[in-house]
């Protein structure tokens, strides 16, 4: 139960505390901001990929592995590149984090990592 809390409150740190309003809006190819901003501005993919890193070091300053480290930065990315093309609503995104976060406790549970 720890372990899920700690997880719980790390994604709101990541997705609500942690994640800016430029990072929220500029993660989507979509974002009204690119066709105003300059060549200097950062792609897309940079704010995607910033943000699932954020993520990923949640995950990994809470288990200490690395792996899940990455493999959280990874299905983050996934799960929120799929909501910036409008394939999955909010609930889905926040459902799919949250079950990624009960199969790290399996995973971890199970001695796997």
């Amino acid at each position: 139960m720890t372990l899920f809390f700690q997880f719980l409150v790390g994604h709101a740190l990541g997705d609500y505390v942690f994640q800016r309003d430029i990072m929220a809006t500029s993660k989507s190819r979509h974002a009204e901001i690119y066709k105003t901003a300059g060549p200097g501005f950062p792609a897309w993919y940079y704010w995607l990929l910033s943000h699932a890193l954020v993520h990923g070091g949640i995950v990994f300053l809470i288990t200490g592995s690395a792996l899940l480290g990455m493999v959280e930065t990874v299905l983050h990315t996934v799960i929120d590149y799929s909501k910036c093309e409008h394939r999955i609503g909010m609930s889905t995104d926040q459902a799919l984090h949250i079950l990624c976060k009960l199969a790290y406790i399996y995973v971890i549970y199970q001695g796997w990592v």
